[in-house]
């Protein structure tokens, strides 16, 4: 068996399990690569129909290629897809200009899927997220506890072993599931290569500039580079040794911003 099959059936067995113990659960789709290709394989953990809802967290300060994709694929893929939003702070005018980045992911991304959460009932979330991908993440579990105020406590996290994940308790309000939170950013653009999966024209290279990390187009900025496939940019990685988030401001503004967010609830 060769490596990025190794990581697709272990990717799916997480995902089979999850949805095994938990009938109240939805996945988690930003459009970037790491949920898109978690999308992928939820397809193929149930041959092509993802039984759960697909949740998408809108600030309103998307890119425009990113609604599209979604709108697209959320289509194709026949998803049943639930947006959420927190329409009463974007009334008010809350945005990436407005205060700290801290204020403003907690505010539109954070309260926005905890009222998603409360409103759905769902207790358990599938993310795409990667330990390689930022110093928190590499903290994670695969099954991770959050409590009733959707804290999570990352310096008491749940040992897990021979893939015996924790998924009862009864202080914790839902779980968050991690399915390819083993897999790094070269396997997932070798799996997207290997298995032809669509992906958002924003990381491949206009005018010598791509994304490596999207979210809200104000607090990303595109990184120097001539990569305009797939296969370009996996040689690019494989001899780049810049900052996968490099052009996220969140992360530039401060050092803990992202462990203070994921404290808080953030994804």
């Amino acid at each position: 068996m060769d490596h990025l099959t190794e990581l697709e059936n272990k990717s799916i067995f997480i995902i089979r399990e999850a949805y095994y113990r938990f009938k109240d659960i939805a996945v988690l789709w930003s459009i970037g690569k790491d949920s898109t290709t978690l999308l992928w394989l939820c397809r193929k953990a149930f041959f092509g129909k993802i039984p759960f809802p697909v949740i998408h967290i809108d600030t309103s300060y998307k890119f425009p290629e990113i609604y599209a994709f979604r709108d697209e694929y959320a289509k194709k893929w026949n998803l049943n897809l639930i947006v959420g939003k927190n329409e009463e702070e974007i009334k008010k005018g809350m945005g990436p200009t407005k205060g700290a980045k801290l204020d403003c992911c907690n505010e539109l991304k954070t309260n926005a899927l905890k009222a998603t959460i409360a409103k759905h009932g769902f207790k358990a979330l599938l993310l795409g997220i990667r330990r390689d991908e930022h110093g928190i993440r590499a903290k994670e579990r695969v099954f991770s506890p959050r409590d009733e105020n959707f804290k999570w406590n990352y310096e008491d996290q749940p040992a897990e072993l021979w893939d015996q994940y924790k998924s009862t308790a009864e202080e914790d309000n839902h779980f968050r599931i991690h399915p390819i939170l083993h897999m790094t950013e070269l396997d997932i653009w070798k799996y997207v290569q290997r298995e032809n999966i669509p992906m958002t024209e924003l990381y491949f290279s206009k005018g010598g500039k791509r994304y490596r990390s999207i979210g809200c187009k104000p607090c990303c900025s595109p990184v120097e580079s001539e990569a305009a496939t797939v296969d370009d940019i996996i040689r690019e990685l494989e001899t780049s040794h810049t900052s996968e988030r490099a052009g996220r401001a969140q992360d530039k503004e401060d050092a803990y911003t992202m462990q203070k967010l994921r404290s808080l609830g953030y994804m």
